[in-house]
């Protein structure tokens, strides 16, 4: 008899991820080989704060292990503002962002995520990429145990990166980096820019990351609603609910807080 498969929260875009037993079955897409090769090169770096891939089920749908603990599904539960948790958290991303370092997939595979060039959009930053990052560290993503993050979750939307990248995300969803309006309530009234600090502490960004974060963090920003408005054109699905839902409206809120915000950050990273 065939164990029973239990629906899980699949994020905003990824729709059909169950878990069976202790297996979690996720539907394959085009992001599939790089991922699958992210979680072989943590598994053989010894690295424990990722599942591992464990195969390709008879429905044709990836097979990882299932992490027991808490993640901060919607509505989000008031321990994400918990400072404990961000430190043990940027901690966590930096030993996975260390455990990338030799990973070096093919161009194949990555040609075939790079991001489209869409009329208008301003160019990347010209830092170079260090390693594959994982770019996607949602609260939804982030495994935590005792109060510690222990483990992040789904590597679809990792891509070449920096570690001022990687940092920008982190602060991004747990600084964060938008208006109250648009945080979630466990987060608002927090100190956005206190918080920023801490994660670059414990992240262990140098100083020229430090003095790169708020250039990186606009760039990326103005980049990501051209983005998100091609996903939502093209692709449909999750982009395209996200859009209509106002998520080209909150990248250009938060635009507007990183400008007005950002002495203030200044000062904070580099004091």
């Amino acid at each position: 008899m065939s164990e029973r498969e239990i629906p899980l929260p699949g994020g905003d875009v990824t729709e059909g991820v169950v878990r069976v037993g202790d297996t979690v079955r996720r539907p394959l897409g085009p992001h599939s080989p790089l991922v699958h090769g992210i979680l072989r090169h943590l598994e053989h770096r010894g690295f424990d704060g990722a599942p591992r891939f464990l195969g390709i089920d008879e429905q044709g749908r990836e097979t990882l292990t299932f992490i027991e603990g808490e993640v901060a599904n919607r509505p989000h539960p008031d321990w994400l503002a918990d400072q404990n948790r961000l430190v043990s958290l940027a901690r966590l991303v930096r030993r996975l962002d260390d455990a990338m370092a030799g990973f070096a997939p093919s161009s194949d595979v990555l040609n075939a995520l790079a991001a489209p060039e869409i009329p208008g959009m301003p160019p990347a930053p010209s830092e170079e990429p260090d390693f594959i990052g994982h770019l996607d560290i949602t609260p939804e993503n982030v495994v935590f145990r005792g109060g510690e993050a222990v483990a992040l979750i789904d590597f679809d939307l990792a891509k070449p990166a920096t570690r001022v990248d990687e940092v920008f995300n982190l602060c991004m969803w747990w600084a964060p980096f938008a208006p109250d309006e648009d945080r979630s309530d466990p987060l608002k009234g927090v100190d956005a820019v206190a918080r920023t600090r801490i994660i670059a502490d414990a992240y262990g960004l140098d100083t020229r990351g430090r003095e790169l974060l708020l250039p990186t963090a606009l760039r990326r920003s103005e980049r990501s609603w051209y983005l998100m408005k091609y996903r939502a054109e093209h692709d449909g699905g999750g982009w395209l609910r996200m859009w209509q839902d106002g998520a080209g409206e909150r990248i250009q809120r938060r635009v507007a807080w990183l400008e007005a915000t950002h002495d203030q950050l200044v000062e904070a990273l580099l004091a």
